[in-house]
């Protein structure tokens, strides 16, 4: 009977064993539960390959080491766009000064022969037969017959009102240009300092990029040794190794986004494309040109009257006023031609060269060579003249035509003044909100600087998850990118404020230190007399 009980509790006590082993092998294991084992044979997973190197640099050896002076003496001294500006300030000085040189007469000198065969026709009707010729040698030429020198020596040719309102509307010309080249100027240093700063931010997501892929590889680690020896999961040696290729990646488009920055700002500067250029820049700091506490009606004042782009429009528009003025006094503006000639004239014809002569008027023979030596000849003539185009009817469709520009042109200047009001108001909102945002992405780092370390102690003591140290790697990744770029877009928008400015001098925007801002003194004195001290100062040689 007792043997027979032992039996069935054997039996029981199998079946019971296989129905908790088949329980445990169904059950999925835990997070701090071993791989189950097979065949009740230990079997260690396959070793993690090592950790990859970085990946393989496309940044060129050789830098040149380049800071924002020098960048923008460069621009002022090869950029293309500026030298053309200039280049249009040389022409319309130039314009000008012809302009001005209206009143200075224009000197012909020169010479002419005239030789003439046939019949001629007198004054009186009377038919000749005569061949003459004639030489003129002096100021002027043209001198043929009897008439006038019809190239003058000393010329003048001029319409009075063209010419005096020629010269004015010349020289808004000039001062067109001038502002031209001004707000050219503006605009090339402003692109050249966005330059500069979108190189300071490439370098510097690439330093940001090495400094997350080294935490990444010591994240890789851990999570590599903890799944070679059974202590972790190989899922979450994968996720981060993903993660670590993700790095590389970042790290490789740093780089690239490096040598498209310096490819631009090479091409503001005039230099070679293959250059490398490297910031001096130690850090990225926040950069205020212009204070903050202008309200933004004032800098709008500002902008007019510095913005070189409204200065070009009211210069226009003055040119545009004195073209009208010359329209509505042009039929009224007399046109003068002045001339005067002087030379030796001589010459002869064969009625005058027979052997004989010829009888004058006293009764004398006269005999003469057929071409005479040269006499001087003077000759002054003045004339002055007043032109109605078209019957008026051309002059009112002038006066009407110079009107219309005139509109047009205030119409253009009111344009710009919107355009430039509007770019100060949009530059100060964007200084406004990357000044706070600033503050905001400094508060993120500095947490998710904290978050990562915290989770990173605990997954080496053993403790928490793989799956939140990367994640808190990612967030902290992302909010230093989101921190160097909220400093580089303050530092944008401040260039980008103080251009749409006009480039308005320190004194424009110097202001009052507050109230509050001013320290307390630190000795109070008291009221009464005070010995004041004699101040030290170096002994000098005496001679003897």
């Amino acid at each position: 009977m007792r043997a027979r009980n032992r039996t069935w509790f054997r039996v029981a006590a199998g079946f019971l064993g296989c129905a908790l082993s088949a329980t445990v092998a169904a059950q999925p294991p835990g997070k701090d539960q071993p791989p189950a084992k097979a065949g009740g044979v230990d079997k260690a997973p396959p070793p993690r390959p090592a950790i990859d190197s970085p990946p393989g640099t496309i940044l060129a050896p050789n830098e040149f080491p380049i800071d924002l002076e020098t960048a923008l003496r460069l621009a002022g001294a090869e950029n293309p766009e500026l030298l053309l500006a200039r280049q249009r300030i040389v022409e319309a000085t130039a314009i000008k000064q012809l302009a001005a040189a209206q009143i200075l007469p224009n000197l012909n000198v020169g010479t002419n022969y005239d030789s003439h065969t046939g019949t001629l026709q007198q004054s009186n009707g009377n038919i000749l037969k005569v061949d003459r010729d004639s030489l003129y040698l002096g100021l002027g030429a043209a001198a043929v017959g009897s008439g006038t020198v019809n190239i003058p020596g000393l010329n003048y040719n001029l319409n009075v009102g063209v010419a005096w309102y020629g010269f004015l509307s010349t020289r808004q010309r000039v001062t067109t240009a001038g502002a031209v080249a001004d707000a050219a100027r503006n605009d090339v240093l402003l692109r050249v300092c966005l330059g500069y700063t979108d190189l300071l931010r490439s370098e510097g997501r690439r330093a940001i990029a090495v400094q997350n892929r080294t935490e990444a590889v010591e994240l890789a680690r851990l999570t590599a040794v903890y799944a070679n020896t059974g202590q972790g999961r190989r899922a979450d040696a994968d996720r981060a190794a993903v993660e670590l290729r993700k790095r590389d990646i970042e790290l490789t488009q740093a780089e690239a986004d490096i040598l498209l920055a310096t490819a631009r700002l090479c091409q503001l500067l005039n230099l070679d494309p293959s250059t490398r250029l490297r910031p001096i820049d130690g850090w990225v700091v926040p950069a205020p040109l212009v204070p903050d506490p202008i309200p933004l009606p004032e800098l709008l004042a500002i902008s007019l009257m510095q913005r070189p782009e409204l200065a070009a429009r009211r210069s226009e528009v003055q040119q545009m006023l004195y073209e009208l003025s010359l329209a509505r006094v042009l039929p009224f503006s007399p046109n003068v031609i002045l001339g005067f000639s002087a030379g030796g004239f001589g010459g002869g014809g064969n009625l005058t060269s027979r052997p004989e002569g010829f009888i004058d008027g006293s009764g004398r023979l006269i005999t003469a060579p057929r071409f005479s030596d040269l006499d001087s000849r003077t000759d002054f003539d003045v004339v002055v003249f007043w032109t109605f185009r078209n019957l008026g009817v051309g002059n009112v469709a002038l006066i009407r035509a110079a009107d219309s520009r005139v509109r047009q042109t205030r119409l253009r200047e009111m344009e710009t003044i919107n355009l430039v009001r509007s770019q100060v108001a949009e530059s100060h909102a964007r200084v406004a909100a990357r000044f706070l945002q600033i503050d905001s992405a400094e508060k993120a780092v500095r947490s998710s600087t904290e978050a990562f370390s915290e989770d990173l102690t605990r997954i080496k003591g053993g403790q928490g998850l793989p799956l939140e140290v990367i994640d808190s790697l990612r967030l902290l990744g992302r909010s230093r990118y989101e921190y160097l770029d909220t400093i580089i877009d303050y530092n944008r928008a401040q260039f980008q404020l103080w251009v749409s400015l006009g480039r308005p001098p320190a004194n424009a925007l110097a202001r009052p230190v507050p109230a509050d801002l001013v320290p307390p003194p630190i000795v109070e004195l008291k009221p009464g007399p005070r010995v004041m001290p004699m101040p030290r100062v170096l002994p000098l040689p005496v001679k003897p």
